[in-house]
């Protein structure tokens, strides 16, 4: 079994040797392999039990390898990746033929981004740029500390070839907002750590809503969903009333700090599975800010699963 370690060293080793790492982020903990090693990518999927043809993210060191990763760079998604970068955005955008096609699950385009995480920016700064999803095994809850990324992949890890590097805890706590730039006008294809008005406000015009077939992660219907059913509701009236009809239930969202309420969300939809809960109940924030990635979660979490 794998223990976590601040070590750096360590995890530009096992980088180097064609290992994956579990990376610290602002936003959740990813799991990485070296973009260019088509091997050490592919076990990404292996260690997952994630399908092939959904793509992984490549986590650059700053913004000047952008053009190294990608065909085009439309000049609205260069103005926000200027402003927004480091930090929880990734832009979807024409691949270059650098980008692996085990990364892309072969589509023509590929989610780039530049991590706030100083560990992470380190790591990827000695190494090369990072392949990765998010370390939990797929469609389960997302891993905000080093030991939600153990308890979930510690047996699927090799402790002779992988590293956890710990970072503590994720300071936003919900995944990286998705633009996609090859479509016009640009779509959000994931709300997330930078709120839509912002990006908006940042690139100095509108944006549409995501449409057409899940092109990038997190666009499935059910997702991010803990082994206990998840019920949604809008007001803790009806949580309250929700609770008093199901013994053994959590309630989530008895907070009006949304930052926070993003923090926690994962920690705590593992918590009621650690905990047996019966099911969470929880409030839907409103559609503004963060409020936006805390409810398309939620929304996710208490999908029908198939």
């Amino acid at each position: 079994m794998l223990t976590p370690t601040t070590d750096v060293d360590r995890a530009v080793a096992a980088i180097e040797r064609g290992g994956l790492v579990a990376i610290p982020t602002e936003t959740v903990y990813g799991l990485a392999a070296d973009a260019t090693n088509p091997a050490a990518v592919r076990r990404i999927f292996e260690v997952k039990g994630r399908p092939a043809g959904h793509p992984l993210i490549v986590h650059l060191a700053d913004a000047a390898a952008l053009d190294d990763w990608t065909s085009d760079v439309p000049a609205g998604a260069r103005t926000l990746v200027a402003l927004a970068w480091p930090g929880p955005l990734t832009v979807l955008l024409p691949r270059s033929g650098l980008v692996l096609d085990e990364i892309t699950g072969g589509r023509a385009s590929v989610g780039l981004r530049v991590p706030a995480h100083p560990l992470t920016r380190e790591l990827i700064g000695r190494t090369h740029p990072l392949a990765a999803p998010s370390a939990n095994r797929f469609g389960s809850v997302s891993p905000t500390t080093a030991a939600h990324v153990l308890a979930d992949l510690g047996d699927r890890l090799d402790p002779d070839l992988d590293v956890i590097l710990d970072g503590g805890a994720c300071p936003i706590g919900v995944e990286s907002t998705i633009v996609d730039f090859c479509v016009d006008p640009p779509q959000i294809l994931r709300a997330g750590g930078v709120p839509p008005e912002q990006v908006e406000a940042l690139m100095g015009a509108d944006l549409a809503d995501a449409t057409g077939p899940s092109r990038a992660s997190g666009m499935l219907e059910s997702h991010y969903a803990p082994r206990c059913p998840v019920i949604l509701v809008d007001t803790q009236d009806e949580a309250d009333a929700a609770a008093r009809d199901r013994p053994g239930s959590v309630v989530l969202g008895v907070t009006d700090d949304i930052a926070q309420y993003a923090r926690t969300l994962y920690s705590s939809l593992r918590a009621a599975d650690d905990a047996g809960a019966s099911c969470v109940i929880a409030l839907l924030p409103p559609a503004a800010g963060l409020g936006h990635a805390v409810r398309d979660r939620l929304l996710k979490a208490a999908a029908p699963r198939r």
